[in-house]
């Protein structure tokens, strides 16, 4: 899973500063406000990818003295990161370009290059976002593409899915754009295609950062493992009640679990040891993903 994360990164990494690339050299050469809104936005991407890489490294560093649990929530942070790069530099600089080219209209020069860059832009993109979607389905199971990315608690494969579909979105309006300025001689609709590509990143934002906060912040397991979990502990004997399960994700492959659990009363000191070892081995049997296990044994709270 990690070694195919990294491998759609990398296709992004390599497309976006190749494609950014193209777009500066066909703004330059064109004038064109929607291509440098572009250019600003695969290089967002490519810096994105970047960190990404870097959160991805970062989280598996071995656990220490100062983080007994270990540095997964890298990933988290660095995700967050992106979506406040892409809010901040993609959206900012691309509206601002926008607005600035609408004061001030300019007419597009060697537009044939516009269409070249967009059409290699297009394919490069399109095969980035094809392969980073094609990793999505294998992640999300037999959940709905929204539920997959709301329950999901790995970002890296849907940070670089989104940034991808974005990236074609705002090509698709870099091309109508163009063609629209082309037949009409309108001077506006350029500036106006920079501004749409502002905003569809800034959606884009705000949508990665509010599905990455709850796992920076500490999202629980999925519901069905901890249900699981609650349904192996009342299988054993010796506990007479399973007060509460707690879990927290400290990484995408790092569940913590919490169980409060009252035993019974004739339960000896050795059996409760032994009903301690058995459960937390069968746990991190049935789900590979739970790492440490706590539990205490208290009275059954009252309601």
């Amino acid at each position: 899973m990690a070694s195919s994360r990294k491998l759609v990164i990398y296709a992004a990494l390599a497309g976006n500063a190749l494609i950014a690339f193209m777009k500066f050299i066909a703004a330059f050469i064109t004038g064109s406000s929607a291509m440098f809104s572009e250019g600003i936005h695969s290089v967002v991407d490519t810096g994105n990818q970047m960190l990404l890489l870097y959160g991805l490294k970062q989280a598996k560093k071995p656990a220490d003295d100062r983080f007994p649990f270990g540095h997964g929530k890298e990933i988290y942070f660095w995700s967050f990161v992106v979506a406040i790069m892409i809010f901040a530099v993609g959206a900012g600089v691309s509206i601002y370009e926008g607005i600035h080219r609408l004061l001030n209209p300019t007419p597009l020069e060697n537009i044939m290059v516009i269409y070249i860059v967009l059409s290699l832009a297009m394919i490069f993109e399109g095969a980035a976002w094809f392969f980073a979607l094609k990793e999505f389905k294998q992640a999300k199971g037999q959940w709905g593409y929204i539920e997959a990315v709301q329950r999901g608690k790995d970002p890296s494969i849907f940070v670089v899915l989104f940034e991808d579909t974005a990236a074609m979105l705002g090509l698709l309006v870099a091309l109508l754009a163009t063609i629209l300025t082309q037949v009409t001689g309108n001077l506006y609709f350029d500036g106006i295609a920079s501004i749409i590509i502002g905003f569809i990143l800034a959606v884009t934002a705000m949508w990665l950062a509010f599905e990455t906060k709850g796992l920076l912040i500490g999202e629980s397991a999925n519901m069905h493992v901890v249900n699981g979990i609650k349904k192996i502990t009342k299988s054993y004997d010796k506990i007479e009640h399973v007060n509460e399960v707690l879990t927290v994700h400290m990484g995408p492959e790092f569940i913590l679990v919490n169980i409060s659990v009252e035993f019974r009363d004739e339960a000896t000191a050795t059996e409760i040891e032994d009903t301690v070892s058995q459960l937390d081995t069968e746990i991190k049997n049935a789900y590979e993903n739970v790492k440490r296990i706590f539990i205490e044994g208290e009275a059954r709270k009252k309601s």
